[in-house]
Parts: C-alpha cells; sequence; structure tokens
C-alpha cells in the first residue's frame, strides 16, 4: 500500500528536484502540495512569490494546492497552531506523511520531525544528506529553469536577485555560499523543468529591499531564513517581483 503525503512546496529548487525524486517512489502517493503564503500580502513566505504564479505551478504540476494562510510576521505560537490546523485536516483525509526538501540543516530536520510526531506524521526528506554542488548540478542537468527571488543582504548583494540559476551564477557566488542556498542565502522561483506540463510565463518586475523587525519569540518560522543566528533580524533581504504575464 502507497504511503499517501503532503508535499511542502516552496515554490522554489529545493521543492522541484525533491518532488521530482518522489514522483518516481512507487511506495508514496502525493495527495497535495502545501504552501504557507503571507495572508495579508498574498505572496509565498519567505519567498515573496505572488499567490498566481503558485497557483500557476500547482497548475502544471498537476496537483491540488492547499495554501496555509499565515499572519505577517506571526509568533511560533501562532504559526504552529496554524500548522496543526492545517495538518489535522490533511490526516483526516488518510494523509500520514510530510515530504520535504531539506538537505543538511540538522536542527530544522529535528524541529519538524518533533511537531510532525506530535500530530502522527512522519517526515520524508528526499534530498537529505547529499552534497549540494551535485543537487544543483542534477538540478540544472534535469532541464529545471529557476530564478533568485530573494537574497539575505547577509550573504549576498542586491545583483545577485532575478538572475537565472545557471553555471555562471553558481561561479559568482563567494565561498561562504552554499550553492543551493540551504543556509537561507537566497531562495528561488522554478518555473519549468521534467515536471511541468508547460513553463510558466511571466515577467520580472521591481526589485524591493525589505528588512523584518524580530518577532516575539525566535525559531523556525517563515519570517527569516535562519532564525536560529541571534543577529539574524540584523539583516535585510532583497525581493525580486515577478508578475504574471
Amino acid at each position: 500500500m502507497k504511503k499517501k503525503a503532503l508535499f511542502n512546496w516552496s515554490s522554489g529548487k529545493d521543492s522541484a528536484l525533491a518532488l521530482y525524486k518522489t514522483l518516481q517512489n512507487p511506495e508514496i502517493e502525493i495527495a497535495c502540495l502545501l504552501t504557507s503564503v503571507n495572508k495579508q500580502y498574498q505572496r509565498v513566505s519567505m519567498h515573496g512569490v505572488r499567490v498566481e504564479l503558485l497557483q500557476q505551478q500547482a497548475e502544471c504540476i498537476r496537483l491540488p494546492l492547499e495554501i496555509m494562510q499565515i499572519p505577517e510576521m506571526p509568533t511560533m505560537e501562532v504559526y504552529e497552531n496554524v500548522v496543526r490546523e492545517t495538518l489535522a485536516k490533511l490526516k483526516s483525509q488518510g494523509i500520514t506523511h510530510s515530504i520535504f526538501g531539506d538537505i543538511f540543516l540538522e536542527d530544522l530536520r529535528k524541529y519538524r520531525e518533533d511537531k510532525l510526531t506530535e500530530i502522527g506524521f512522519e517526515g520524508v526528506f528526499p534530498l537529505w544528506k547529499i552534497p549540494t554542488h551535485e543537487l544543483i548540478q542534477e538540478f540544472i542537468s534535469l532541464g529545471f529553469k529557476t530564478i533568485v527571488v530573494c537574497v539575505n543582504e547577509r550573504f549576498l548583494d542586491k545583483s545577485f536577485v532575478g538572475r537565472l540559476i545557471d553555471q555562471d551564477f553558481i561561479n559568482d557566488l563567494p565561498e561562504n555560499v552554499d550553492v543551493c542556498g540551504e543556509n537561507g542565502e537566497f531562495h528561488t522561483f522554478t518555473f519549468d523543468g521534467p515536471i511541468f506540463s508547460k513553463p510558466i510565463d511571466f515577467q520580472i518586475g521591481e526589485i524591493v529591499y525589505r528588512k523584518y523587525e524580530k518577532p516575539e519569540k525566535r525559531g523556525f518560522s517563515d519570517t527569516a531564513c535562519d532564525t536560529s543566528v541571534s543577529d539574524a533580524f540584523d539583516f535585510g533581504f532583497w525581493y525580486c517581483d515577478l508578475v504574471e504575464k
């Protein structure tokens, strides 16, 4: 019997590659994509992608989309309550597993697994511990196409946002930046590749800068790339807006 699972879809490249691998696993049936969206702005949490483009992705991937509405800058308590309520609803539909595109952040995986255990879910991590330089080369060689929609100024300057990820982009990254952005250095929007029935059509809009205020409680919500770092909120983010054509 197949394991019925939800897929935590961020709209970016790691999600796309993890989904590609999961779709080839005969033991798992993906029931839906689950994405957290900023309730106030109707954009994908942290990535800043408009919900209309997220919906286009789901249509082209041909999987149902479940949107989890998250308040602007939630406390961990509020964030976890929304997640718990959403997963309880999905559990009633027979879903037992939750799939993530995480690669090597041990504390984040433990946080996810601890919370899933409380609800009776099991986590699945298709990319876990695969070297990131191998993953990014596999991603490109498979024909995926992705654009950088957010960079953390702690690691990268404005010039990196709005760029397509290709060999030139990888070569230009500073040595202290992971090639998959696993430490929250950058986020992406994937618009074409083997899991899509057709490319997503969009145009590049304005580039904006935003800095977040420190929330009441720190932890792994979607308010900053890595909120386990003591000075995470001392840095801002550059966003590249993508507009539906």
